[in-house]
């Protein structure tokens, strides 16, 4: 039977059961759907247990590498920068504050609300007592290899039951899978990996429901599922759609329903409802029951349960809502520009070619980018070649959808219908469809639609080998594929270790992408290379002319060189870009300063804190420019902002101490040195500051003992050296004074202070012996 023949029938002649047309079909597939679905896969039999050993094995091997990684990319703002994560915040904060760490009311906020995740981030940092990325990816590569297993389960409840070896074969390839190197080598992609784990076990939880009787059995276990739903949904928002998969797998499934009956129904539920309620009237429609509706409904309790279900799904949609403060997040055009063109049709053929590329990843993931965004993707807005992969696309996913609607109920039909929904509705929140998201392509995103693909191979190769029987060159072919994808995810992996190897793999991928170039450039100025920095933060304003954060640190580095005129030119246009961006008003601030426009510094820097009230930096800054300008109380409290702000700001601490110590306020610079000793004991530039104020009031033991601990805690830094050595030559110790002169010079042979005191040193022995 196919589709042409249920759509020429009437509705007046819908018969009540449609299996006798599926009694039409030729005996050799009568003959097919007897047999066992697992059986035409050309693999054989392997133990469950040793399946579950196979899957966590591949998964591990696969990604093992990224162990020795380090924190990269949005790690640095979600882990290393978030605050959240640090023992001493209150972990209430994670009830109200994004993944980013900032507050989900505030305007920055991405409303990204997956408090789970970091917690499961605050857990590694408690362990491990600290920021150590190896604890953090074992964890990630720990959670792969679960969700990997788990996926054995999910496979075989998709296909129907009794699928072990389509599984095994299903789960090798996501476990393998080098579109998953993104979620699993970097740490962020943490928040993935905990909410695909928790959506296997909320839709298990639901599929064990349906096996039991109405009762506190099933009840419970739904229960569970929306638990697990929830906590998901908390991990990542992508979690919430395990309810629409859920609901499909109770209808196609368990239910055994064919999407014709069901579009049927549907049709016939609007013509009861046209005819049976005049104009003015509720046109609710009656309940559909077999005895007011010729098609047949599900003959168990699906729809009750899809409806409870249903129920459970808004409830959660509406907290999710509250806690973004029912407000979407903003986005900028450069994150995702096709969601910010003009013309319709450019966003919808800008859309389907995204899409199509999310497809072209999964079946061959060779260009794999940290990052598509800001121009990596040109919008499609006229005829051009990229159109052809647009109607590719469509036309595969149409053909694949048209097969499973024209095609008999059966397992294999079944099966097809789940690969699509696995493979589609996981990916709905990122299709922009419902909401604006902030992102072109993410890889990490499709880490849970993957399992759809996978499955979608699978059913594929099962039905090569019913059809063509090459049994040998079906399992080469697969071993070949697994193998090629386990090295590429390998390589993937390797390349997520450190920025540098990352950033400039996104070149082969994306060269247009101004991010890219804007991350090389940084990554390049961290590591001292001024001159590749200087070069990539030109190419990547060259990309995208408006670019303000790559003029802020192109600006920061320009200052540094001396270049102030060029740096205040970059971050004055910066700022006209973007109003509120308080590290350029900072910046500027400071660029001000060196050119001596004092006023204009000081408005630059009240600006930034107009924009970023808590900004210990700034603070820090002014604080310089009103000890340039010998305001000497306006920069004590400037500074002391800045280590209220941040107990841990050494240099707004060693300031003050220097600055008291040079207006002969002895007794306040050892007030505040040892306050801050007592936030920072290990900080040797405190012990440091606080020695040379005793030493100039003559309390040489106390500066003595200070002065060691400095050298003690920093055995490199030839001017602690000196200046001991001074110490002992007030204290008139010269033969100490000189050997700490001897070891300043050592490790710094070009120290004029140290040559210039040795002089001194020496002198005055002469002197001395000349006296004798």
């Amino acid at each position: 039977m196919n589709l042409k023949v249920w759509s020429e029938a009437s509705l007046n002649g819908i018969t009540k059961n449609l299996r006798p047309h599926h009694s039409s079909v030729s005996g050799k597939q009568r003959k097919l759907n007897k047999r066992s679905w697992d059986s035409d896969i050309p693999f054989p039999r392997v133990p469950t247990s040793l399946s579950v050993i196979l899957v966590g094995t591949a998964a591990v091997v696969c990604y093992i590498n990224s162990l020795d990684g380090g924190f990269v990319f949005d790690d640095s703002e979600a882990i290393i920068n978030n605050e959240d994560l640090k023992p001493e915040t209150p972990i209430s904060n994670l009830l109200y504050n994004d993944f980013w760490g900032t507050r989900l009311t505030h305007n920055a906020s991405h409303k990204s609300y997956r408090p789970l995740t970091v917690l499961s981030f605050r857990w590694n940092y408690w362990l491990a007592g600290g920021l150590h990325p190896r604890g953090f990816h074992l964890m990630n590569v720990a959670l792969h290899a679960i969700v990997s297993m788990l996926s054995l389960a999910i496979f075989n409840l998709l296909l129907g039951g009794a699928s072990h070896r389509s599984a095994l074969l299903a789960s090798v390839l996501f476990a393998v899978h080098p579109i998953h190197a993104e979620a699993v080598a970097g740490v962020v992609g943490r928040a993935d990996l905990l909410c695909t784990l928790f959506y296997f076990l909320g839709f298990i939880a639901y599929c064990n429901s349906l096996h039991f009787d109405w009762g506190i059995y099933q009840a419970a276990m739904l229960l569970l599922s929306m638990v697990f739903c929830a906590t998901a949904m908390f991990c990542k928002e992508q979690g919430i759609t395990v309810i629409g998969l859920c609901s499909v797998y109770d209808v196609i499934v368990n239910g055994k329903q064919h999407p014709i009956r069901i579009l049927r129904l549907l049709q016939q539920c609007f013509i009861l409802r046209k005819i049976s309620w005049p104009p003015g009237h509720s046109e609710q429609c009656p309940m559909i029951t077999p005895s007011n509706c010729d098609t047949p409904v599900v003959q168990n309790r699906s729809w009750v349960e899809t409806n409870k279900q249903k129920h459970g799904w808004l409830v959660l949609l509406f907290v999710r809502w509250r806690i973004m403060a029912s407000s979407a997040p903003t986005f900028q055009r450069v994150d995702n520009p096709a969601s910010f063109a003009d013309s319709i049709l450019t966003r919808v053929l800008s859309y389907s070619y995204i899409y199509a590329l999310n497809g072209w990843l999964l079946l061959c993931p060779e260009w794999l980018c940290f990052d598509w965004s800001m121009g990596c993707i040109p919008l499609v807005e006229s005829l051009e070649p990229r159109l052809l992969a647009v109607g590719l696309f469509w036309m595969t996913f149409i053909a694949l959808l048209w097969k499973s609607l024209s095609i008999p109920s059966g397992k294999g039909q079944r099966s097809l219908i789940m690969c699509l929904a696995a493979l589609v509705i996981p990916f709905l929140p990122a299709t922009n469809v419902f909401f604006r998201v902030g992102f072109v392509i993410a890889e990490r995103v499709l880490y849970l639609p993957s399992v759809g693909f996978c499955l979608l191979v699978i059913v594929g190769l099962r039905k090569l080998a019913m059809f063509h029987g090459s049994h040998r060159a079906i399992q080469i072919g697969y071993t070949y594929v697994v193998l090629l994808l386990g090295i590429r995810a390998v390589c993937r992996s390797a390349e997520w270790r450190t920025e540098a190897v990352l950033f400039h793999s996104g070149l082969s991928v994306c060269p247009l992408n101004a991010k890219v170039h804007y991350n090389i450039a940084k990554n390049a100025g961290d590591a001292g290379n001024r001159t590749l920095a200087i070069f990539e933060y030109r190419e990547a304003l060259r990309l995208h002319s408006e670019y303000d954060q790559a003029m802020n640190n192109l600006a920061n580095i320009l200052k540094d060189e001396g270049k102030l005129h060029e740096a205040e030119r970059l971050l004055r246009k910066a700022v006209q870009l973007r109003p509120d961006f308080a590290a350029a008003w900072m910046n500027l601030g400071i660029v001000l300063a060196g050119l001596k426009h004092h006023s204009e510094a000081e408005t630059s820097y009240f600006t930034a804190l107009a924009y970023r009230k808590k900004y210990p930096d700034c603070y820090y800054n002014l604080g310089n420019l009103y000890l340039e300008q010998q305001r000497y109380g306006d920069a004590y409290r400037a500074w002391r902002n800045a280590t209220a702000l941040k107990p841990t700001h050494v240099v707004a601490w060693s300031n003050l101490i220097i600055m008291l110590d040079s207006i002969g306020q002895m007794d306040r610079a050892e007030s505040i040195a040892q306050e801050a000793l007592t936030i920072l004991p290990q900080e040797p530039s405190l012990h440091f500051n606080l020695a040379n104020a005793l030493g100039k009031t003559g309390r040489f033991v106390e500066a003595e003992k200070h002065f060691i601990e400095a050298i003690t805690l920093d055995r490199k830094n030839a001017v602690y050296y000196t200046n001991l050595g001074v110490l002992y030559h007030r204290w008139k110790k010269y033969d100490k004074a000189e050997r700490l002169y001897q070891q300043a010079l050592e490790l710094n042979p070009h120290l004029q202070s140290a040559k210039d005191n040795m002089a001194l040193l020496q002198k005055a022995r002469n002197r001395i012996a000349n006296q004798q």
